[in-house]
C-alpha cells in the first residue's frame, strides 16, 4: 500500500462533487438495504414468508457505517453553506421540515398500516387506521412492543439532521466560525490520526453507551445514536467542508485510504468470527465484550475514511448531467422508497412468484416508482418543497435554464 502524495487543489472549488457522489451512493445503497430487510430475519415493518438469512452477512458489510457516512457528508455540505456566508437555520428548516411533516402525514402511514395488518392482524380499512394514526393511538402491540403513532419511520434521519443543524446554527450565531478554524482540528490531519483518533471516541461511546441506550430512533430517548451521529456530523463540518484543502483532512483521507480499507476489512472479518465464537449470554463488563465493541467502532469509522479518500481521488470534479439529476433526485428517492418497498413487497408476497423473480421485481418497482415520482414532483411547484426541492428558478430572458446565455455551449 502506497502512501502517495495528496492531490492538487480541487479542480472545482465551488462544489465538492465527491460529496454529491458519496451521498448518491449511500442513499442508493440504503434503498437496496431496505429491500433486503424484507427477506432477512431481522425485525422490520413487513416480512417475506420466504426468508433468505444468507443476505444478512452481505448487509452487515454496510450497516455499521452507511448512515454515519450520510451524517459526515451532511456536515461537510453544511460547512460549505456556512463558509459561503449563507444563513443556516431558516433555509435548512425550509428544506428539511416540510418533507418530514408531509412524509409523516402522507408518505409513511401506508408502512404503518401494513405493519399492523401483518403483525397484529388488524382488519380495519386504511381510513379506519388513519383515524387512529392522527389520534396518536398506541394500542397496536405485540406483548410490550407497541407501535407509536404517528411515526416518522425511515425519515428519522431528516429529523436528526434538522436538530443537529439547528444546534450548529446556534453555535455559529453565538461563537462565530473561529472555533472551527482555530480550535485545533488540524492536528487530526497529521500522521495517521484521522484514522485512529475519531475511532477512540466511537469506541468509548460503544463501550459506555450502546448497551444502556439501544437504538430507538426516538429523538428524546436515543442517547448513543446522538453521540454517534452528532459526532459524525461535527467531523464532517470541521474537517471535510473545505474545497481548497490541499494539506488537511481531505489530503489525509487520500493518503490513508488504502490503510483504512485494509483496517476496515480486517475488522469485519475478525469481529464476525469473534462474535460467532462469543455467542450466548455475556457479562456486560466482560473484557472480551468491551474489546469486541471497540473493534466494531473500527467498522464504523475506517470505511468512511477509505470512502472519503477514494472519492476525493477519483470523483473530485466529476460532473455532468447525471450527477446533477441524481443530486436533485436522491432526496425525493429517499422520501418515497421505503413506502414503495413495503407496499410492493406486501402485494408481491401474495403472488407467490419464484423468489428470484419477486426480488428483481421489487427492486425494479422501487427504482421505477422513485424515478417517476421524482419526475412528477419536480414539475409541480407546490410539491417541490414537500420533497426537499428548492423552488424552480424562473428563466431569465436570453438565458437557458442553467443560467448560461443562449448560444453558449
Amino acid at each position: 500500500m502506497t502512501l502517495d502524495h495528496p492531490p492538487p487543489a480541487h479542480p472545482h472549488p465551488g462544489r465538492l462533487t465527491e460529496l454529491d457522489w458519496l451521498r448518491i451512493a449511500a442513499f442508493g445503497l440504503l434503498i437496496l438495504y431496505h429491500v433486503g430487510m424484507f427477506y432477512v430475519s431481522w425485525d422490520w415493518h413487513v416480512k417475506s414468508p420466504r426468508l433468505v438469512p444468507e443476505l444478512e452477512a452481505l448487509m452487515r458489510l454496510s450497516s455499521p457505517w452507511r448512515m454515519s457516512l450520510l451524517f459526515v457528508v451532511s456536515g461537510a455540505a453544511t460547512a460549505l453553506m456556512a463558509g459561503a456566508g449563507r444563513p443556516l437555520a431558516g433555509p435548512r428548516t425550509l428544506r428539511l421540515l416540510p418533507p418530514l411533516l408531509f412524509g409523516m402525514a402522507v408518505v409513511v402511514p401506508p408502512q404503518a398500516y401494513l405493519e399492523v395488518v401483518e403483525k397484529v392482524a388488524y382488519a380495519g380499512s386504511y381510513a379506519d387506521f388513519m383515524r387512529l394514526y392522527v389520534q396518536g393511538y398506541h394500542g397496536f402491540c405485540r406483548g410490550s412492543d407497541c407501535l407509536v403513532l404517528p411515526t416518522w419511520n425511515h425519515l428519522w434521519f431528516v429529523a436528526y439532521l434538522w436538530v443537529y443543524t439547528m444546534v450548529l446554527a446556534l453555535v455559529l450565531r453565538t461563537a462565530g466560525t473561529a472555533w472551527r478554524d482555530a480550535g485545533g482540528w488540524g492536528w487530526l490531519s497529521h500522521g495517521g490520526r484521522l484514522l485512529w483518533a475519531p475511532w477512540l471516541l466511537f469506541a468509548l461511546a460503544r463501550i459506555l453507551l450502546v448497551a444502556r441506550f439501544p437504538t430507538t430512533h426516538d429523538l428524546l430517548h436515543d442517547a448513543y445514536n446522538h453521540v454517534l451521529y452528532g459526532a459524525m456530523f461535527l467531523l464532517g463540518f470541521v474537517l471535510f467542508g473545505r474545497a481548497d484543502d490541499a494539506h488537511g483532512a481531505w489530503a489525509a483521507a487520500v493518503r490513508l485510504r488504502w490503510w483504512a480499507l485494509a483496517v476496515a476489512l480486517a475488522a469485519m472479518v475478525v469481529s464476525d468470527r469473534w462474535s460467532a465464537a462469543y455467542a450466548g449470554p455475556v457479562d456486560p463488563s466482560d473484557t472480551v465484550l468491551m474489546a469486541l465493541r471497540a473493534l466494531n467502532a473500527v467498522k464504523q469509522w475506517a470505511p468512511i475514511v477509505a470512502l472519503l479518500g477514494f472519492a476525493r481521488r477519483h470523483l473530485a470534479g466529476r460532473d455532468g448531467a447525471t450527477r446533477r439529476w441524481l443530486t436533485e433526485g436522491i432526496f425525493p428517492f429517499y422520501i418515497l422508497h421505503q413506502t414503495v418497498i413495503v407496499v410492493a413487497a406486501h402485494l408481491l408476497a401474495r403472488a407467490a412468484l419464484p423468489l428470484a423473480l419477486e426480488a428483481l421485481l421489487l427492486v425494479a418497482i422501487t427504482a421505477a416508482a422513485c424515478v417517476l415520482g421524482f419526475e412528477a414532483v419536480r414539475r409541480v411547484p407546490w410539491l417541490r418543497p414537500l420533497f426537499g426541492l428548492a423552488p424552480r428558478a424562473g428563466r431569465q430572458p436570453g438565458k437557458r435554464a442553467d443560467g448560461q446565455p443562449v448560444g453558449v455551449r
